[in-house]
């Protein structure tokens, strides 16, 4: 009996994996075909990493890939790091991103408690793939830990701290929303390491945008409030402040860190569903503010710790919306760090 309820969860996760029954998102036609055989290749190795796995994780981390993003599961750990591929890069290109290959493309958000130090006392490593979210391709070369090992790769993620920029007391950042030049409700304060700001998801916590009411509201903040479901994740980490994407449509995002260095142009940078980036670098932010003169923002005014997030709809030179304040809906997150 016990045998045959796990071979039912083994068949509920190949269901699930990317290209079965469904083309996975950003992959169509002769592309999804092609992933169903990469992965036909990986079903041996698959196979061995579910052996490994208890019928209480089978379980979890069936549940996690059937829930998706708004499901996400705890932790599933799995013994060893060494494998090849890394136990998180082959759940995640089953999956989510038949197209991953690396670990330097992935990151581990904060929501997974498996940090390096559990991750070692452990004995292993969390395998959940939506504990896990895609770098946004960088602008510049991969950083040098690209070319570590999968058990070195994992020591240079990010392991949730506070960063010495940071308040040791109160609010680490307040966050505002805009329906195009009007911001709606009150600042929501943020005292926890990370927080969620999503509109309809019934998981979850954080700042809820569904809960705030406007009469009469533009058809086109309308079809865009309907596009942002899980919204966003952002985290405070050791390095600076990151968004994770937990919608399924593009949000847009622009910071004074996110630039070129000595570049004045507006940055936007559109971050896909699943996709994370780091939004806001706290040693950068203090270097730029420590080299701007009174004269070198001409343009207008300069803040230096916030941050612009867009749902759906961009802004910039890239875009028909010149300015943030024509998008239906936007977040503006103000850094509390002086």
């Amino acid at each position: 009996m016990f045998g045959s309820r796990r071979s039912s969860v083994v068949r509920r996760l190949w269901r699930n994996r990317c290209g079965a029954g469904a083309t996975a998102a950003g992959v169509a036609g002769g592309e999804s075909g092609r992933n169903e055989d990469l992965q036909a290749g990986l079903k041996p190795v698959t196979q061995s990493l579910f052996q490994k796995l208890r019928d209480d994780q089978l379980e979890t981390l069936a549940r996690a890939v059937e829930g998706g993003a708004e499901e996400r599961g705890g932790c599933v750990y799995v013994p060893g790091g060494e494998a090849n591929p890394w136990p998180p890069v082959l759940t995640c290109r089953l999956f989510r991103w038949p197209d991953l290959r690396s670990p330097h493309q992935l990151k581990r958000l904060c929501i997974c408690e498996c940090s390096p130090r559990v991750a070692e006392e452990a004995g292993g490593v969390c395998c959940n793939p939506y504990h896990f979210s895609r770098l946004c391709e960088p602008e510049s070369p991969p950083p040098p830990y690209s070319k570590l090992s999968p058990s070195q790769t994992w020591n240079n993620f990010d392991d949730v701290g506070l960063s010495p920029y940071l308040p040791r007391e109160g609010h680490w950042c307040s966050v505002a929303y805009w329906e195009h030049r009007t911001r709606v409700g009150r600042l929501f304060a943020v005292h926890e390491p990370s927080v969620g700001v999503f509109c309809d998801l019934p998981l979850g916590s954080g700042f809820c945008l569904g809960q705030l009411h406007v009469a009469n509201r533009h058809e086109m903040v309308r079809r865009t409030r309907g596009k942002i479901g899980g919204g966003v994740l952002l985290s405070r980490e050791r390095d600076g402040v990151w968004v994770y994407n937990r919608s399924q449509h593009p949000i847009f995002v622009s910071s004074p860190t996110l630039g070129l260095p000595g570049s004045r142009a507006l940055s936007v940078h559109k971050v896909l569903p699943g996709y994370s980036v780091k939004v806001f670098d706290y040693g950068k932010s203090r270097a730029l503010q420590r080299a701007a003169s009174p004269g070198r923002f001409p343009d207008g005014p300069y803040d230096p710790n916030s941050i612009r997030i867009s749902f759906a709809k961009g802004w910039g030179p890239c875009y028909s919306r010149q300015f943030i304040t024509s998008c239906p809906c936007w977040l503006e997150i103000l850094l509390n760090h002086s």
